[in-house]
């Protein structure tokens, strides 16, 4: 997130636009991330709530005591900051509206790549009759609770949704609504005889895992290690609900500064390659180097990533084997053995 949509956030209150928040009162904030300045006057106290681990370890860096999650209510505002997933941005606008006491002001900000002024719209259909101010390359849109929230909440709130029969999802989760290709071309190709100790790096909501699980039975156990806190929630639950014999350890981590305390015989991943909008190899090639160092000697890593990510290099600086297993039009699968 740029820094200029957080001044954006905070604009209107900067300005005296909206009524900044007073001692006493408490605001919360969905999506927070570090590098924000509150204005002059603002003497509320904030909860600031992000689920993603890389985020939240920046807040609590600067000693701002972020949570995962909050199930607290009857806050006096709401702070929102738009993800680039729809879904994410409008489940986020519900919980403000369920935590949020009738009259309090919720204001959302995002760029406009970021989906604010579809939002905006969305908003103003369901008859919540937002305002808005552009500023720093942003629009900050800002409403007050109604005294009766519930069609809009029900509206807005992230839909479930069921993979296959047997898979919980919800809007905003990575490959929310079907199975990651990738993903799909990897678990083509996992072992039928592994015994060992596993982990999944990036599990998301655990289909790697539970593939792996199906194909190879007498696997010892699974760690699944994920940057979302609710993608990991939801890894769980598959987990148990798809192979309740399995011994499995669920791990809310950023693997490229907080890596595994434990060695594997098998690493499976499929990194994600993007860190916002942009395209950012260098997060895939953190988690093969956290692999390397997480593999027993021996051990051996299996990925999936887009054909035209150069994780060869990567790979042949860290591991005394590598090459390739299979590849279609738009993925490949790459093997290294430590």
């Amino acid at each position: 997130m740029s820094r200029e949509t957080l001044k954006t956030l905070f604009h209107p209150f900067a300005t005296d636009t909206i009524a900044v928040p007073s001692s006493g009162q408490r605001i919360l904030f969905l999506g927070a991330e570090a590098g924000f300045a509150k204005p002059d006057g603002f003497e509320a106290s904030l909860t600031l709530v992000q689920d993603f681990r890389p985020e939240y370890l920046r807040l609590a860096a600067a000693h701002l005591e972020p949570v995962a999650s909050t199930e607290e209510e009857t806050f006096d505002g709401a702070l929102i900051l738009c993800s680039k997933h729809k879904g994410l941005s409008e489940d986020r606008v519900a919980e403000a509206l369920r935590r949020v006491k009738a009259g309090g002001t919720i204001v959302v900000a995002g760029a406009k790549e970021d989906g604010i002024l579809p939002l905006r719209k969305h908003l103003d259909r369901l008859g919540l009759a937002p305002q808005s101010m552009p500023k720093y390359h942003g629009v900050a849109v800002w409403f007050t609770v109604p005294t009766d929230a519930s069609a809009a909440i029900e509206t807005l709130s992230a839909k479930p949704f069921k993979i296959d029969g047997r898979f919980e999802t919800r809007a905003g989760l990575f490959s929310h609504a079907h199975v990651d290709d990738g993903s799909e071309l990897l678990a083509s190709r996992l072992p039928t005889d592994f015994d060992g100790n596993a982990a999944d790096f990036g599990a998301g909501w655990g289909y790697l895992s539970v593939m792996l699980a199906e194909k190879s039975p007498r696997t010892n156990r699974i760690d699944l290690f994920e940057a979302s806190h609710q993608a990991l929630d939801h890894a769980r639950r598959n987990l148990a609900r798809n192979c309740p014999n399995l011994s499995a350890r669920f791990f809310w981590q950023d693997l490229g500064v907080e890596p595994p305390k434990e060695k594997y015989d098998l690493i499976i991943m499929n990194p994600p390659f993007h860190e916002g909008h942009a395209a950012e190899p260098s997060i895939g090639a953190a988690m093969i180097k956290a692999a390397a160092d997480s593999l027993r000697s021996g051990g051996s890593l299996l990925m999936v990533a887009n054909r035209g990510l150069p994780y060869e290099a990567a790979l042949a600086g860290l591991f005394k084997h590598h090459g390739e297993t299979c590849r279609n039009a738009r993925f490949k699968v790459l093997w290294a053995k430590r």
